[in-house]
């Protein structure tokens, strides 16, 4: 059985064509799902467009959020007995990881070096059927449908960035770099945190600026290119004492935002970095000494914080509806990966057939 697929054949820009793939055959402590929501990704557009930093398979099935019903299952899944045909459940992105590295055995599995993602390492979910192993599966509500629940993966990356540490407390001020997917999930999470939050762009952003403020957050439109320079980021920052704010969420994808966050912190503040920057460091990191600053990475999720984001998404404390950009089936993703890339809409989902 073949079914039509997103397929990013080379690293060649625009190399992504719909493709006829075959049904995948499960392992042992594999099930096939049949996927019905897939939701877009920058890093699908940054694969579409050749500029991922990243090595990937070629050729590979794009997609890694999604979600849909087991349509079969291994042989020790069945013997299990945890799953059955017809569960809805979404799936975490860590497709192949070590077992026996001590970070897997640790449940940061996330941070396993020899980790292959869906869409990139293994054929994902932009098509009918996609093999996915067990232990990544987790059921959904009965209440949440599966445009959103496909948005489940982003979630968990900006609760992994910005809830999962702990910095943030109620009444922290907190400024969010990036109108992006992932920036404004950020701010949503500080958000229900009890913090008072702030996301950061420019004009060009100012659709996904309004998203922002639609989960109550502050949204401060630069007045330069350079937000570390911006009068209106500064002013945001320095409100309250003078002293900056508590902590910045960097979800932008240039290495120069360092450089804002670094500006707008508060000493013993704190910044938490998810977003990609390949470019080099032109600046000095003299003021995260001075100022005593923590820095950290962020990187991906494991299966509690998966767990807790659904827990969010199925009592409706966390709405994604503002999110949702638009449904496209499979055969128009390029007008979905289109407007995404536009800036027109935040997120897009696909629904394979």
């Amino acid at each position: 059985m073949k079914s039509a697929a997103v397929v990013n054949f080379s690293s060649q820009p625009l190399s992504v064509e719909l493709r006829e793939v075959e049904k995948p055959v499960a392992g042992d402590d594999d099930v096939i799902l049949q996927v019905e929501a897939v939701s877009v990704c920058g890093s699908d557009l940054h694969q579409w467009h050749g500029t991922n930093s990243w090595a990937v398979n070629y050729p590979v099935v794009l997609g890694h959020e999604f979600c849909g019903h087991i349509a079969e299952l291994g042989k020790n899944v069945k013997a299990q007995g945890k799953w059955k045909e017809g569960d809805r459940v979404v799936t975490e992105t860590a497709a192949v990881i070590d077992s026996d590295n001590p970070l897997s055995r640790q449940g940061k599995y996330n941070l396993d070096p020899n980790r292959k993602g869906f869409g990139y390492g293994v054929d994902g979910g932009m098509t009918r059927y996609a093999k996915v192993a067990s232990r990544l599966l987790h059921k959904l509500p009965n209440n949440l449908p599966f445009e959103f629940a496909a948005m489940t993966e982003p979630c968990a990356v900006a609760y992994s960035a910005t809830i999962a540490p702990g910095f943030v407390r109620p009444a922290d001020r907190i400024a969010i770099l990036g109108p992006g997917p992932i920036g404004v999930l950020c701010a949503a999470m500080a958000k229900l945190a009890g913090a008072e939050v702030a996301l950061i762009g420019l004009e060009k952003d100012r659709t996904r600026l309004e998203i922002a403020s639609k989960y109550g957050c502050e949204v401060v439109v630069a007045d330069s290119a350079d937000s570390s320079t911006s009068s209106k980021a500064i002013e945001w920052a320095k409100a309250v004492d003078g002293l900056g704010v508590d902590g910045v969420v960097d979800a932008a994808g240039v290495s120069a935002s360092l450089q804002t966050a670094l500006q707008l912190v508060r000493p013993d503040g704190w910044i938490s970095k998810v977003g990609w920057g390949p470019q080099p460091l032109n600046f000095s990191l003299d003021p995260l000494v001075a100022k005593n600053v923590t820095l950290r990475g962020s990187f991906s999720h494991n299966w509690p914080m998966w767990e807790r984001v659904l827990r969010l998404l199925g009592t409706g404390k966390l709405d994604l509806k503002p999110v949702l950009g638009g449904v496209f089936p499979i055969e128009k993703w390029q007008e979905a990966f289109e407007k995404m890339q536009s800036g027109q809409i935040l997120k897009s989902v696909l629904t394979p057939k």
